[in-house]
């Protein structure tokens, strides 16, 4: 099990690539690429997960750790290319609701 983290940096707005899976052996590589980011003001994350094979919850508390710190920092935070799995998951706990998620992946519109 592995993942790749690709981040592109532009401004204030940093592009997040992932490939492979995400889960508890995986997830602090993905912890350490985000958290500094996210812990700068005004910035905006798009992290594309169109090559992610794979997440579990520790996938997920990754996510939601960083999505609040760049909250709290007055940024912004997309998720874009969901698999159709993928999704459900973000359904299914609710977190569809609190996340932007879009289904496009060219610079995170639809």
């Amino acid at each position: 099990m592995n993942i790749t983290v690709d981040v592109n940096e532009l401004n204030t707005e940093f592009i997040v690539k992932l490939k492979g899976e995400i889960d508890a052996y995986t997830a602090p590589k993905l912890r350490e690429s985000l958290f500094p980011i996210s812990e700068q003001d005004n910035v905006s994350i798009i992290i594309d997960l169109t090559e992610v094979s794979y997440m579990d919850s520790t996938g997920l508390g990754v996510f939601v750790g960083a999505f609040k710190s760049v909250r709290a920092h007055n940024g912004e935070f997309t998720l874009i290319g969901l698999s159709e799995r993928l999704r459900r998951l973000f359904d299914i706990t609710g977190l569809a609701d609190i996340i932007d998620i879009k289904s496009g992946t060219e610079g995170g519109l639809e």
